[in-house]
């Protein structure tokens, strides 16, 4: 038997070794090279990141005051969530000015110096774009609902009444489930797939869509570097608005992707905007399928450079029911078969994305690791790594480098996500168990992802000197940037040596990736090659200790490069993992 210790001190050693020896090999990647293969992107959700103004809200000149923290994560981009004009129904995806800065984050000014200052520090800045749907308050539908004969008629979709009600399309939002709306104003219907105050843009106008394409341009030309693009796969409609065909009932998201122009769409976007920058653009696939996926981002089809997928975050939700999760967990075998199949999508062409939290999301800990005290901070940097070992672009969520957990909260009145809010509602008229319901939001609320950024053990965790917008979870004197940047074993310190990782070896960007033991419950292990050189990624996924028999066929260990715990045990060719534990070792 042998006993492996890998100091910290070592670990970095190793790092900055295969960051000088790989070099040569990078050279021999094939010339479809991308800086945004390449990145580590970081989310910062704006409204909980940093206050600067004593409002309770996290805004503009908050995130510049915490630019340096960015640089040290060793991070690419960072994709903001919406920071344009918004009344804020669904925080900032309710867009009615595409051209302003959101009054709550500050001004154009501090835009202008918050992107200069990421520029500076070599970080690229992506944007959310969300044009499936505006504001209700924006310009364009506050005309577009005077008139039938209003010039702005046409930028929205509209049902006139004395045809009958519309066939039924379902909404996201909605209390009463229907995305068709009543308007008196004119006697007619608009559609919402979101919140009512969400309306739906009209794509099929191209008057709208010079409009679009003008405002993606407005802010490339002021250095912006992408955009990641809110439903982007939504927004053709048919619009007779027959009724939902029958290949569809059960499936509504399938058939919201599914529009008849929608590639025509995302071509012209392509040729009129995003061609003439050297910038990344990524598709949240709704209901995008690996079938589907390649006609979004094939190269030669010149449309967008990856996609979002969402299946992997449907798993382990119990069927029929409204973001519960099965009692029992998931299942890892049903996890790497996503991840698997997901990967031989883009194995030959196209590129990927991988993340386990957003700002649609509970927190990663608490949704795929286990975030008892015991098992937090080995979980965490199993998830981590996972995410920085796989072959697509890792999206990791602000707060996730610390180990930031879910919220839990036990009341309604807590919660500020109209998703949440407005399905308790729903639950309340169908006369539905409330308890039960809000149980369930415990651990899927979106709300859970969205707290307050944790800075240091100071009141209201160093984010704010007022009343956050959205409760500080409680954990924050012992989660916090401050105690973890001075602890060489945190979390935080392991998602940085993670990030030097990941950018040292090439084969852990482009290399091939080979699924190992399939049926085994409990570890999820593969390789990473590119040429000659070979990794091996083992990471347990359960709290109980395991053992991994490696594979005769893919050679022998060798050097340890990342280990979450302070020893492994090695016995031939039996790993002993203990629970939550993740390696990362060179193959010979």
């Amino acid at each position: 038997m042998k006993n492996i210790k890998l100091p910290t001190i070592l670990s970095i050693l190793f790092i900055s070794f295969f960051m000088i020896t790989n070099k040569a090999s990078a050279q021999k990647i094939d010339n479809d090279r991308k800086w945004w293969k390449e990145a580590v992107v970081y989310q910062i959700y704006p409204r909980s990141f940093k206050d600067s103004d004593g409002d309770g809200v996290g805004d503009l000149k908050g995130i510049i005051s915490k630019l340096d923290y960015i640089k040290s994560l060793g991070i690419d981009v960072v994709w903001l969530n919406p920071i344009f004009g918004s009344p804020n129904d669904d925080n900032g995806y309710d867009i009615s000015d595409y051209r302003g800065i959101m009054k709550e984050f500050g001004t154009m000014k501090d835009f202008d110096a918050l992107l200069k200052g990421m520029h500076e520090r070599k970080i690229k800045m992506v944007l959310d774009l969300v044009v499936n749907h505006s504001s209700d308050e924006h310009k364009w539908f506050q005309e577009s609902r005077k008139s039938r004969d209003n010039p702005y008629r046409n930028y929205y979709h509209w049902w006139d009444a004395e045809r009958g009600k519309p066939a039924h399309r379902f909404s996201f939002f909605d209390v009463d489930g229907s995305a068709w709306k009543y308007d008196s104003t004119t006697n007619a219907y608009y559609l919402h797939y979101f919140s009512r105050k969400q309306p739906d843009l009209n794509w099929e106008n191209p008057k709208l869509r010079k409009e679009i394409f003008d405002m993606m341009n407005f802010w490339f030309k002021k250095g912006v570097d992408g955009f990641r693009m809110d439903v982007i796969s939504a927004i053709s409609k048919d619009t007779t608005f027959p009724e939902l065909p029958a290949k569809y009932h059960g499936d509504f998201v399938a058939y919201y992707a599914d529009g008849p122009h929608l590639h025509e769409y995302l071509k012209e976007m392509n040729k009129e905007a995003l061609s003439k920058y050297y910038v990344m653009s990524v598709a949240e696939g709704l209901g995008v399928t690996t079938e589907t996926a390649h006609n979004f981002v094939d190269p030669d089809r010149k449309e967008l450079n990856m996609l979002y997928h969402f299946e992997g975050m449907g798993i382990g939700y119990l069927p029929g029911q409204f973001k519960h999760m099965d009692p029992n967990g998931y299942s890892l075998l049903e996890f790497k078969n996503v991840y698997t199949k997901w990967d031989s999508v883009f194995a030959k062409k196209g590129w990927g994305t991988v993340y386990l939290g957003n700002h649609d999301q509970p927190r990663m800990l608490t949704r795929w690791g286990n975030d008892a005290p015991k098992y937090r901070e080995a979980s965490s940097k199993m998830l981590t790594t996972f995410l920085m070992t796989m072959r697509a672009t890792p999206y990791y969520y602000f707060g996730d480098e610390l180990g930031m957990s879910n919220i839990k909260f036990d009341r309604i009145e807590d919660y500020k996500d109209i998703e949440t809010i407005n399905m308790y509602e729903k639950t309340k008229n169908e006369n539905g168990d409330l308890d039960y319901f809000l149980q369930g939001q415990k651990i899927s609320a979106r709300d859970n992802g969205r707290t307050p950024f944790q800075w240091d053990d100071s009141k209201n965790a160093g984010f704010s000197n007022a009343t956050p917008w959205l409760k500080v979870n409680p954990n924050y004197k012992k989660v916090n940037v401050a105690a973890e940047e001075k602890d060489p074993n945190s979390i935080l310190n392991y998602f940085k040596k993670m990030v030097k990782l990941r950018k040292a070896l090439p084969e852990l960007v482009y290399g091939k990736y080979e699924l190992l033991d399939k049926e085994n419950k409990t570890v999820y292990a593969y390789t990473r090659t590119l040429d000659n050189k070979k990794v091996l990624v083992v990471l347990n996924f359960s709290k109980m200790p395991t053992t991994f028999d490696m594979p005769k066929n893919i050679g022998t260990a060798g050097q340890v490069l990342i280990n979450n715990l302070k020893e492994i045990t090695l016995q031939k060719r039996a790993i002993k993992l203990q629970p939550y534990q993740a390696l990362v070792i060179r193959l010979n």
